[in-house]
């Protein structure tokens, strides 16, 4: 773990297994990362503090579709700036959404994949001064 203190990170995935990877492989990088299962709670969630530096979001969610998800975050101002990484088993959908996104990663993903591209981000972050 970084010595500094872990940065708010936000992870929107419905598998439980996915989702524990996805949550140590971040904290492993310095990031403080909090679960939520389903994309009307996660819509609840991102009006709430703290503002996640860092969201995982599957583009496949009960409720509300992670691209929707997606074009919210995009399009409102606390959130706009959140780096955003997309986790999807379909690779027609990484194609479509890779540029409103920082990374599209296609399922399956390793707990070592994304620990370093996290790791990354993060020091892309505190490189920006933010």
């Amino acid at each position: 773990m970084n010595a500094a203190s872990p940065l708010p990170a936000l992870i929107i995935e419905d598998d439980a297994m996915q989702a524990d990877i996805f949550q140590h492989a971040i904290e492993n990088a310095g990031f403080k990362a909090e679960v939520i299962d389903n994309g009307p709670q996660a819509l609840q969630r991102l009006e709430n503090p703290p503002t996640p530096v860092l969201i995982v979001l599957d583009l496949h969610l009960p409720g509300v579709s992670g691209e929707e998800i997606l074009r919210h975050i995009r399009s409102t101002p606390h959130l706009k700036n959140a780096m955003v990484i997309l986790a999807t088993a379909n690779p027609r959908m990484a194609t479509l959404l890779e540029g409103e996104s920082d990374l599209v990663l296609i399922k399956p993903v390793s707990f070592t994949q994304l620990r370093d591209l996290s790791t990354r981000l993060r020091q892309r972050y505190e490189n920006k001064g933010a």
